[in-house]
């Protein structure tokens, strides 16, 4: 395999050998110098082209997700020709025997006809759907590699802050999609959405009539849905993803700690032809794992749910999974409620729906610009942190895991009820501790095993890796041989800077004039303690310097001790 190029320096090894000019047809070679000079493409394609990016499999989670996105948009015109978004009543005549003659909507009636009347349909319906999962779940994954190896830092809070508006928009859009068939079960989720709308206060009746076109369901909302679900928020999400691109080619790749990756450089291969070779072939492996998740796994068959009918709500209904915490928050709530006049104030709605949902991206937006307030952090980072040298953003994260897994759970508090026959009231109850008790234990545990790896790295430079072998002395002790690490694994293990917490100051010199942006107030130095609580310091160049010299005495005396030839301890 090819060494890995350096952005900074070049590549020699890429550099040594070119490959022969291509001896195109004259048509060919006229059409390209046309466009050139139209539109001077040569230079940008030679610039672009030879882009350095690193190499490692997290990077591919980026990667499902636009690979996703496109299948969408290829499915999505397929199932547009034959859907209709009409609410209108009709009286089904179409091949599904069980359902012959009963009223139901235009919607209803033609993803029916999608499934069981028009030649592949139903498979297209399918991959369709688990493409949308696959895009949310390989996002959310994304986010979270981000946020855990710090690639937010400056100078990519702009980039997160776009990340965050997509995964919001797709939320958007894959309820918009899920909603349109005007099956029980979707029909059931809009009831819910309606409910949320209407405990906004002051406003949430006429936020109501505004998008159903009158009181719940009335008969606009599936073909406004439509319209939102083909054109609005997908020009949105082209339009977010294309900026992200943008600032990723911007501000080159994020890589990996390890020997000779820095923030000035990028170590890896070129655009063309190693990675639009593999983002082509990984684009098709993509494809080919959504047809198969949608030739031989079942998703959203409406036919077993039948057309909506308000009146009417599916037993152990459930949302996509990306929804249940939103539901989970809502089943769980106390039932707060204020009447002032002629008011009602549904506290037990509008906090865990609305507000709950705000707050989480408004949460992810600010968090950014907070850990660099917090810790005073204003350098450029293009090199990651591992999760365990920043133990309290770890813990942090893996918190808000534990929180949201307590509220999805919390959502299917009836399923674990029936499932485990325990009573559904003291899941309610268990699950309203549990959302606050559960994150404080995982953040605590996180963090104390995040330190614990952290002394591990320490001990493994200093001391080498275990051998797994123990040796009896002539005295008759015991003792485990380490065998030294690499140069290039010390290198990976101390390459993160040694931050400290701040202090408090007052901002001015010895003379008392105050310096602009000096000041650390009390609350500020506080934080800035609790977040670089506990991490262990990593060992100095002095340290590193002295414990090899005891390790080559020991060696040293090994060999006197054994008799053993340099040659052979070497080998």
């Amino acid at each position: 395999m090819a060494k890995p190029a350096d952005i900074a320096g070049g590549s020699p090894a890429l550099e040594a050998e070119r490959p022969p000019k291509a001896n195109l047809p004259a048509g060919v070679t006229g059409v390209a110098t046309w466009a050139d000079d139209r539109l001077g493409l040569a230079s940008l394609l030679k610039k672009n082209l030879r882009k350095i990016f690193p190499d490692h499999w997290s990077f591919l989670l980026g990667e499902i997700a636009l690979y996703s996105f496109i299948i969408l948009l290829l499915t999505g015109v397929f199932l547009t020709i034959w859907f209709k978004p009409s609410m209108a009543e009709v009286e089904y005549q179409g091949t599904y025997q069980l359902m012959r003659g009963l009223p139901m909507s235009e919607a209803f009636a033609s993803t029916l006809a999608l499934s069981f009347d028009v030649r592949g349909g139903l498979l297209v319906r399918q991959i369709h759907h688990w493409a949308a999962m696959l895009f949310v779940a390989s996002m959310t994954v994304h986010m979270l590699r981000i946020f855990f190896t710090g690639a937010f830092r400056k100078p990519r809070e702009l980039n997160w802050l776009i990340g965050v508006g997509l995964f919001s928009m797709s939320l958007i859009e894959g309820f918009a999609g899920y909603s349109l068939p005007d099956d029980l079960l979707s029909g059931t989720g809009l009831r819910f959405v309606d409910g949320l709308i209407r405990s906004i206060p002051l406003i949430g009746t006429w936020a109501e009539f505004f998008i159903f076109g009158g009181e719940f369901p009335g008969e606009l909302v599936v073909a406004r849905l439509y319209m939102v679900h083909i054109l609005l928020v997908p020009g949105l999400l082209l339009g977010l993803i294309a900026a992200h691109l943008a600032l990723v080619v911007y501000h080159k790749h994020t890589q990996y700690p390890g020997a000779g990756r820095k923030d000035g450089n990028v170590v890896g291969y070129p655009l063309f032809p190693v990675y639009m070779a593999k983002a082509g072939g990984f684009f098709f492996v993509v494809f080919g794992v959504a047809i198969l998740m949608g030739a031989t796994m079942s998703i959203n068959p409406v036919w077993n749910f039948g057309p909506y009918n308000p009146a009417q709500v599916t037993a152990g209904s459930q949302p996509d999974w990306y929804m249940g915490w939103i539901e989970g928050a809502i089943r769980i709530m106390p039932n707060w409620e204020w009447h002032l006049g002629s008011t009602t104030w549904s506290w037990n709605i509008v906090l865990p729906g609305v507000v709950l949902m705000t707050g989480l991206f408004v949460l992810l937006g600010v968090y950014p610009f907070a850990e660099a307030w917090v810790t005073g952090d204003k350098s450029e980072h293009h090199v990651l942190e591992r999760p365990r040298n920043n133990p309290t953003r770890t813990g942090l994260g893996v918190a808000g895991m534990t929180c949201y897994a307590m509220f999805w759970l919390a959502g299917g508090n009836d399923i674990l009820a029936t499932q485990f026959h325990v009573s559904l009231n003291a899941v309610t109850e268990f699950m309203r501790v549990a959302v606050f008790v559960a994150p404080v234990i995982a953040f605590i545990v996180t963090k104390r095993i995040c330190i614990s790896l952290q002394r591990t790295d320490a001990e493994r430079v200093l001391h080498g890796s275990e051998t797994g072998i123990i040796e009896r002395s002539p005295d008759g002790g015991y003792s485990e041989p380490h065998r030294p690490i690499l140069i290039e694994e010390k290198f990976a293990l101390t390459q993160h800077p040694q931050r400290t917490a701040l202090t408090e100051t007052s901002g001015t010199d010895a003379h008392g004039v105050a310096q602009k942006g000096k000041r650390v107030g009390k609350l500020r130095a506080l934080l800035s303690r609790w977040f670089y609580g506990g991490v262990v310091s990593k060992p100095t160049a002095s340290e590193i310097a002295e414990a090899d010299h005891h390790a080559e005495g020991h060696d040293r005396d090994h060999e006197v001790e054994s008799g053993s030839r340099p040659s052979e301890l070497s080998h």
